[in-house]
């Protein structure tokens, strides 16, 4: 039974009882165990061939049943340690006849009261139980009959030898056995009400019920599902490999402005544990954290270059060529109106504190972060997708924030119909020249309807025609579709975050809301061409998932990564200047020959390192537009110590996904090595993440010692 389906059998409310059915149940359950006790041999150490069990087979007859304890209060009270009694005694005897477990499920199941039983009319009133009973019922439920064996007096049991070996295991098996039991008997319990072809009321189970294992349920009692860690799924592909500038010169790759992997990493460091390596996306590490690079000082160029090239502090025989862009920053006056979609999963997957809570908690920060005139809509999505909220102005932030407040996880996820009633509100509250966007809150669990990544993928590219952009926030743990996040960010005109506590809520939707809400840039895209007169070979430090053809750079059909308000973006290459003796790949037999003689007259392309295009479109517009920066000696510093505190702090974050990612590059670059790197170039850190980002540092560095 699929984890989901035991969700929805949770809730359901179980049918009223019938007293002649309970009886008979009852009935047939003692018949059966009368025959075992006929054919079964006598038990070991017991000449006259009784149990001590067959006391329990006498109290219940089927005259007793019918006549006296059928219904009644008296019944349910000595139901109970009978039935643990029994459950023990024939465990331990090893009958090959009957399935203890099933006898005593039926009867605790079939005599214990159910929501909405009527009291039987014909049942007589009987006094109040003894404390002798009451003392067998609350034996019973702490373990049977081993309890009532534990509860003697040491004084009056027999003398015996101490337990053997074998015997010390049996009674170890037993008490996981019954322990087992109780559990299966609990979630059994559960699950019967919504299975009425299965199991009639009052009748006895011919086969063992098909349920799920029952795991520990939490300190309040509500069981809940344990998710294997293993269903996580991470966009992730093998690091790039080093490039030979005579056979490939030129490298091509969309920008990238996610922050996820961060969160994955700090997750997983602060939990005690070295993070998968595929979960680490180098470039979203760097990206993670703001910087100051140069920014244009108008909005008619959106972004500024800024190149440095630097030795590599992990490999004395290369060097680091560091491309930083920073986006035009719309000040909050003059920011446009937005028309917002919150798209949020409310499946029962979501139903753990650092998911459902938490998400509520963060768009509650997001709404006291907007404008009066901007407009909120709210569509839930679990098994149906449902609107929860009409376009609302912010004005009427007390009806959004109720709104949110009454949101409940339940159900299974069927994200492609509430992908597409999000759109469909998005488009309907549309505004012009202002900021439409949907916002996709989930665990990335989609299972029902148009699941594939391929499937979503095409709708989202269909929907991101009505100039609509589209951010992912992932929640959770256990469960988390990184995979299919990115491919939705990726080809919806958006981002993709993971929030993983308030604080990271807080940064990426309040402190970072310009850039999260407002594009300045789409499809922005990166060419760089190395000049193979000075430069052997390259490798691109990360945004593997990133990569695009040469040929892509120049079709505006090709989508690309977007840039918000006051984006930075940071791409770094480790670069093998010709002669060093770090290069890997041997000269080709025939390049000389093939390769036509260079140009002469032109000195200044030939001193150059390389050559950066980006390539960009504005919101609302299908014509990209170029710019261009050369690379050369004077964009060099002699030392990393001479290079600007922001890029030596984003070489040392580069560093340190590399190593979590095992690039081995960087194999020999100890932990203390990046710390120290980082700690001297932390600067100004006013909401404290580069403190954070060393304390992560030294966390990886204990736990691989481990």
């Amino acid at each position: 039974m699929m984890d989901k389906e035991l969700e929805k059998l949770s809730r359901l409310i179980a049918p009223a009882a019938d007293p002649e059915a309970r009886a008979r149940a009852l009935a047939a359950a003692m018949q059966a165990f009368d025959s075992a006790e006929t054919n079964a041999a006598a038990a070991q150490g017991n000449a006259k061939g009784w149990r001590p069990s067959s006391i329990i087979s006498w109290i219940w007859s089927p005259a007793m049943n019918k006549k006296f304890l059928a219904g009644s209060a008296l019944a349910t009270l000595l139901v109970i340690p009978a039935a643990g009694y029994l459950t023990i005694e024939l465990t331990r005897n090893g009958s090959p006849v009957v399935d203890q477990t099933k006898i005593a499920g039926n009867l605790v199941q079939n005599n214990m009261p159910k929501p909405g039983d009527q009291p039987a009319a014909a049942a007589p009133q009987l006094p109040e139980a003894t404390a002798e009973e009451k003392r067998l019922a609350k034996l019973s439920a702490a373990g049977g009959a081993q309890a009532l064996r534990d509860e003697e007096p040491q004084s009056e049991k027999p003398d015996a030898a101490p337990p053997s070996e074998s015997d010390t295991g049996e009674i170890a098996a037993l008490k996981n056995k019954s322990e087992d039991s109780a559990a299966t008997l609990g979630l059994a319990k559960r699950a019967a009400p919504a299975t009425p072809g299965i199991v009639a009321q009052g009748q006895l189970l011919a086969e063992p019920m098909a349920v799920a294992p029952s795991p520990v349920p939490p300190a309040e009692g509500r069981a809940q599902i344990q998710l294997d860690p293993n269903r996580e799924r991470f966009a992730n592909a093998a690091a790039n490999p080093i490039k030979s500038v005579a056979t490939d010169p030129v490298s091509t790759f969309s920008a990238d402005v996610d922050s996820a992997s961060y969160s994955f990493v700090r997750r997983s460091l602060t939990g005690g544990a070295m993070p998968d390596p595929q979960s680490v996306r180098v470039e979203e590490m760097i990206n993670y954290f703001p910087y100051d690079w140069p920014r244009p000082d108008k909005a008619d160029q959106p972004f500024k270059a800024t190149v440095t090239v630097m030795p590599t502090p992990w490999n004395h025989d290369t060097e680091l060529m560091h491309v930083a862009i920073k986006g035009y920053d719309i000040a909050p006056a003059t920011a446009p109106h937005a028309n917002l979609v919150f798209l949020i999963d409310v499946s029962g997957s979501m139903d753990e504190p650092d998911k459902l809570p938490l998400l509520k908690s963060a768009f509650r920060l997001l709404v006291n972060r907007l404008k009066a005139d901007d407009t909120v809509s709210i569509v839930t999505y679990a098994g149906n997708a449902g609107t929860v909220l009409e376009p609302t102005r912010v004005a009427e932030k007390s009806k959004i924030l109720s709104a949110i407040e009454r949101l409940e996880a339940g159900g299974s996820t069927g994200g492609a119909e509430g992908i597409e009633a999000a759109y469909g509100l998005a488009k309907q509250a549309f505004v012009k020249d202002g900021v439409n966007r949907v916002m996709l809150a989930t665990d990335g669990d989609f299972n029902v309807g148009p699941s594939s990544d391929e499937d979503l993928k095409r709708i989202i590219e269909e929907k991101r025609k009505d100039g609509i952009f589209l951010t992912v926030l992932g929640f959770g743990r256990g469960n988390l579709n990184d995979s299919l996040m990115q491919t939705l960010a990726q080809n919806g005109n958006g981002s993709a975050a993971y929030i993983d506590t308030l604080a990271e809520a807080q940064k990426t939707l309040v402190e970072e809301a310009g850039s999260t809400l407002f594009p300045i840039a789409k499809d922005v895209k990166f060419q760089v061409e190395f000049n193979p007169e000075r430069i052997a070979e390259y490798r691109l430090i990360g945004y593997e998932t990133r990569a695009l053809k040469r040929e892509d750079f120049n079709n505006d059909r090709v989508d690309a990564g977007d840039i918000g308000s006051g984006h930075s973006v940071t791409a770094i290459y480790e670069i093998t200047p010709k002669g060093s003796p770090a290069v890997m790949n041997d000269d080709l037999r025939y390049g000389a020959a093939e390769k036509a003689p260079a140009a002469t007259s032109d000195n200044a392309r030939q001193g150059e390192l390389a050559f950066v295009k980006m390539r960009y479109k504005r919101p609302g517009e299908d014509k990209s537009a170029l710019i261009t920066t050369p690379v050369g000696d004077d964009n060099a510093v002699a030392s990393i110590d001479a290079a600007p505190g922001d890029v030596r702090f984003s070489v040392a974050v580069a560093a340190f996904g590399q190593k979590l990612g095992r690039v081995a590059a960087v194999d020999a670059y100890s932990y203390q090595a990046i710390a120290d790197l980082a700690a001297a170039s932390r600067g100004p850190d006013p909401f404290g993440y580069r403190s954070d980002f060393l304390g992560l540092v030294r966390l990886a560095d204990s736990l691989s010692h481990q």
